[in-house]
């Protein structure tokens, strides 16, 4: 009887932090006078890593939220057809999936074009990279992304790089990279909240600006602020301006996808029924100010 009570009352509070959720966010448009233009639609995924400890219930969870989309890792070739069959017991299907080598050996070209193979296989089309040289000449690296693109585009993939040290630190640096790779099928992950955690005196509107041609995946995340401090909290509850930041992709025509990421702060470990409340808020907010699949 606990047990039913208890899952009754975590269903309760998920659906009131959703509804405070999206009367705050109807508040901010109220009080700023940004409101989203109907008819604008982007496929909403959730990295299934958000639930940290809890990636058991992750699936379910999302079902429950009404989320057809997830982000998650490149599976092994023979664990394809399982993972597909997984998601599909819950109404997902895989959006964007995490790519993983090392760009300083030249066997990463090869390891990113299997990886393509099986996000072909699972009919993903947009392929998330870490990039980071790890010390090799940025020429050699830059080389190995190109021949990856060339094997990605027989796939149907596009690489998307994230925003991270050293490739794609900030918009700048991104700009970079893609001119130097100079690939239709390597392209940009935009990490809102990375901005601010690995720059100072900037913003990710700002820097979206500069890189948004080049953008192909965008990831949306929150964060306090301060310069290189683990604090990501749900969506909407820090410095990220996330209304202007889908404004200025819907004014640009960005199709593509928008996958939510929630990595909470540093040292503090949240019980399974915090994590899905902070998954919920985030998922209520971001849909409170757009229309999304």
């Amino acid at each position: 009887m606990r047990m039913k009570e208890a899952a009754c009352l975590a269903a309760a509070l998920i659906l009131a932090v959703t509804a405070f959720a999206c009367a705050h966010a109807k508040q901010c448009a109220l009080s700023t006078g940004k409101s989203c233009p109907a008819g604008t639609t982007n496929r909403l995924a959730c990295r299934l890593a958000n639930y940290g400890n809890y990636q058991n219930i992750a699936l379910p969870h999302l079902q429950h939220l009404g989320v057809r989309y997830v982000f998650m890792n490149v599976p092994e070739p023979g664990a394809a057809e399982q993972e597909m069959a997984a998601l599909s017991q819950y109404g997902l299907k895989p959006l964007v999936m995490r790519a993983s080598t090392d760009l300083s050996k030249e066997s990463s070209v090869q390891e990113l074009g299997q990886q393509a193979a099986v996000c072909e296989k699972m009919g993903v089309k947009f392929m998330f990279l870490s990039a980071k040289r790890n010390d090799a000449p940025k020429e050699a690296v830059y080389d190995r992304l190109r021949r990856a693109g060339d094997l990605a585009a027989k796939h149907g993939v596009t690489i998307a790089l994230e925003t991270h040290p050293d490739l794609g630190t900030n918009a700048d640096v991104h700009l970079e990279t893609m001119k130097a790779i100079n690939h239709p099928n390597i392209r940009v992950n935009f990490d809102s909240a990375n901005i601010t955690y690995y720059n100072k005196n900037t913003d990710a509107v700002t820097e979206l600006r500069k890189i948004i041609d080049y953008v192909a995946t965008v990831e949306i995340k929150d964060h306090t602020g301060e310069f290189e401090t683990w604090n990501f909290p749900a969506v909407g509850q820090g410095v990220v301006d996330v209304p202007d930041l889908l404004a200025l992709l819907r004014e640009h025509g960005y199709t593509g996808p928008i996958t939510l990421e929630f990595e909470g702060i540093k040292g503090v470990e949240l019980s399974e029924l915090e994590t899905k409340l902070a998954i919920a808020e985030s998922i209520a907010y971001i849909r409170s100010l757009g229309n999304f699949d």
